[in-house]
């Protein structure tokens, strides 16, 4: 082990990350975010030094820190990074450097506490494209169990960011990006039931009046499917910063001799304004192992076609109609199993109906195979349904307090994948369906929350080991079929982290497709996720879920930029619009190569009328900009298009799919000069001065492409 104090510099990305190890304590972080450049030791350990804080009066005599797992040991009097104990001893850890190992990427610093015989493990990375990792696992090395209660990292912001971030939402409007005055004290964020309709997928501080394109923010993800908390933190020392990890209730994790716990990764981002913190996380998730590596086909869902009423030869109709548009993909959704004709009943019998499918599915997926189209499977393995035969025959594996089960949400209970017999009735019972049936793709739904979450078995909270083994499930089955292709769906867009990514290679955005509500969805999912892991879907003109109704350009141009899907009976649709689809489609298929390897960016504008993104790369960039509503002003000011390079010239044209009438063509009123021939200007002018364009109504969207001249 080196000498202590020691003061480690990763610096990568255009980030920096300084560490500090002493030989007493935990290590903290004295610097997270904008790169420092080459510091030598003298210039590190003095950064350290110009961040320690004075005694002052009525603190300890010793200045403390906010280390990355903060605790009363150093001085800390917030949020205690590790709550734990043996029957309420060892309750207060001192923790001491055993070890460090550093590479130009990465720390991993090895703690033992002596008192409560515990070893801590502090890993620390960062990807080239400046994006902090950390984690920290805990390890009993005394005899007799530890009771774990918490374990939560901590990571400081500047206190220029005198703001919290963070996200807001429900069913059918999720993620809402929302900020609020960051006071003395904890702001919390929990998930208490492993679904995150309203939870927040990231939470941060940022300076007043950040944007999209300014202002410095800084937020963490907590990568797990599961609960989670994290915490915006201030206090009267001056010290601010970002706390997160697994939310776990009493009982849940004891640690026997030689047993250790892993906490989740969090995941920390920064830049100068949201589209630049964003964009470390997305070059991030492009270099998963499990990244697709084929374009991401245009699917039909027919949930919104058929709902339940399954019917081949109803079916084979709407698969005609796909495959002469360019679908690539067709899913059948729920209704294909056991008695599931409603929603009332059959979770967890998967078995294909000889009632609805006499003989299988697999004359509709060789159909679909048939027109060059991928077939995928709706299916919900986390649930299951009192009325049906696994029910009736093993109430017991129903997570569920001895005395009660808990309340029903959709008619639904969740069926206990810790219980090793039903583990293995799930997975037996969906590797005979992959078997049966050729199937590319699955859509992996998760409908209820987990309230009272209790293994029957022991007696004990089971959130923690439900989740690992809804890893373990989706892993036997991507283990049994390689190429199978998973979607997380939960009831839309609550199970949206970086660990269910881990495995699967979509997620659905919002069970709500009205494009309207889904700019500010897929926006603060952009936070996160790069816009080709988002299925965005067409729907038919009336929304199902809001009840708008809204031109088939303002539907599609939405769905363009993200996993571009359908979600329309077709053999409904007049001739017209199934045409106008089909050069949509064609359009997409043209532009995704660019439009899921750019960098995605947005505008901040004052009019919240107005809305406008778009994807930028180094030869073009695309941009929709959308008229949400009527505003106070008409024609609106001039647009600036973010983004490009200020020295590179570019042309700008509208951008059409093949055969199809511009939006603005349809006004009365005369174009603007320059829209019939484009227009020529640096990104720099487009940036800041913008321009003029037709007007719209609400509820329209032109997009423009910006070309690189020459």
């Amino acid at each position: 082990m080196p000498e202590l104090p020691i003061t480690l510099h990763l610096n990568r990305g255009g980030t920096s990350a300084v560490l500090h190890v002493t030989a007493d304590g935990v290590p903290h972080l004295a610097h997270w975010g904008e790169s420092l450049g080459e510091l030598s030791e003298e210039q590190l350990d003095a950064l350290v030094a110009a961040q320690i804080p004075p005694v002052v009066s009525g603190s300890a005599d010793m200045p403390p820190t906010m280390a990355l797992v903060p605790l009363q040991s150093d001085g800390w009097l917030g949020t205690p990074g590790l709550v734990g104990s043996r029957r309420g001893r060892g309750l207060f850890p001192a923790f001491r450097p055993v070890a460090v190992r550093a590479e130009d990427d990465a720390i991993a610093v090895d703690l033992h506490d002596d008192e409560a015989e515990l070893d801590l493990t502090l890993e620390l990375e960062l990807t080239d494209a400046g994006l902090l990792r950390c984690r920290a696992i805990l390890t009993n090395a005394g005899e007799g169990g530890y009771d774990l209660e918490s374990l939560v990292l901590a990571l400081p912001t500047p206190a220029a960011e005198t703001r919290v971030i963070d996200q807001t939402g429900r069913h059918l409007r999720e993620r809402d990006i929302q900020t609020h005055e960051f006071t003395i004290g904890s702001h919390e964020r929990t998930v208490r039931v492993a679904r995150a309709h309203s939870a927040s997928a990231i939470h941060g501080t940022c300076a007043e009046g950040a944007g999209w394109r300014s202002g410095l923010v800084h937020y963490i993800h907590v990568a797990w499917s599961g609960n989670i908390v994290s915490k915006a933190e201030r206090d009267t020392l001056g010290f601010q910063g970002l706390l997160g990890g697994e939310l776990l209730y009493p009982g849940e994790i004891t640690l026997d001799h030689g047993e250790s716990y892993e906490t989740p990764w969090i995941i920390a981002t920064w830049g100068d304004g949201l589209d630049a913190a964003a964009a470390r996380i997305h070059a991030y998730i492009r270099g998963f192992a499990n990244y697709p590596a084929t374009l991401r086909p245009v699917t039909l869902n027919a949930w919104e076609a058929v709902y339940f009423d399954h019917s081949l030869p109803r079916l084979l109709k709407i698969v005609d109609a796909a495959a002469a548009i360019g679908v690539e993909r067709f899913v059948l959704d729920d209704g294909w199993f056991g008695s599931r004709r409603d929603d009332t009943s059959g979770l967890g019998d998967w078995v294909i109906s000889p009632e609805v499918w006499p003989d299988g599915i697999t004359p509709l997926a060789d159909a679909v195979h048939a027109h060059g189209m991928q077939f995928g499977l709706w299916v919900e393995p986390e649930m299951i349904n009192p009325d049906s035969d696994a029910a009736r025959a093993h109430p017991e594996w129903i997570l569920s307090p001895a005395t009660h089960q808990p309340r029903l949400a959709r008619h639904q209970q969740v069926i206990d994948l810790t219980n090793p017999e039903a583990f293995e009735h799930v997975r037996s019972q969906l590797i005979a369906v992959l078997d049966s049936t050729p199937i590319d793709y699955l859509k992996w739904d998760f409908n209820r929350d987990l309230y009272e979450a209790v293994s029957p078995r022991t007696g004990l909270p089971a959130y923690h080991a439900q989740t690992h083994a809804a890893y373990a499930l989706i892993d036997a089955l991507l283990e049994h079929q390689p190429g199978l292709e998973i979607e997380s769906c939960a009831g839309g867009g609550g199970r949206v982290d970086l660990e269910i990514m881990r495995r699967t290679v979509r997620v659905w955005g919002s069970d709500c497709i009205d494009p309207l509500e889904r700019k500010l969805i897929e926006a603060g999912t952009a936070l996160l996720l790069p816009p080709e892991l988002v299925g965005s879907h067409v729907a038919s003109p009336t929304s199902h879920t809001t009840g708008r109704t809204q031109e088939l350009g303002f539907r599609a141009s939405n769905a363009l930029f993200s996993h571009m899907g359908i979600e329309w009976d077709l053999t409904k649709a007049s001739e017209a619009d199934r045409a106008e689809l089909g050069a949509w489609v064609a359009l997409h298929k043209r532009l995704r190569p660019f439009l899921h390897s750019g960098t995605t960016v947005h505008a901040d504008h004052p009019d919240r009328s107005w809305w406008v993104h778009g994807v930028v790369g180094e030869d073009r960039a695309i941009y929709a900009l959308t008229r949400m509503a009527t505003g106070a002003v008409r024609p609106t000011p001039p647009l600036c298009l973010p983004g490009l390079d200020p020295d590179t010239v570019y042309l700008v044209r509208e951008l059409l799919p093949d055969g199809v009438a511009s939006p603005a063509s349809g006004h009365h009123f005369p174009m603007v000069p320059w829209w019939e021939n484009g227009l020529t200007l640096t990104g720099r002018a487009l940036a800041t001065a913008g321009l003029r364009f037709p007007d719209l109504n609400p509820e329209q969207t032109i997009l423009l492409e910006a070309r690189v001249v020459g």
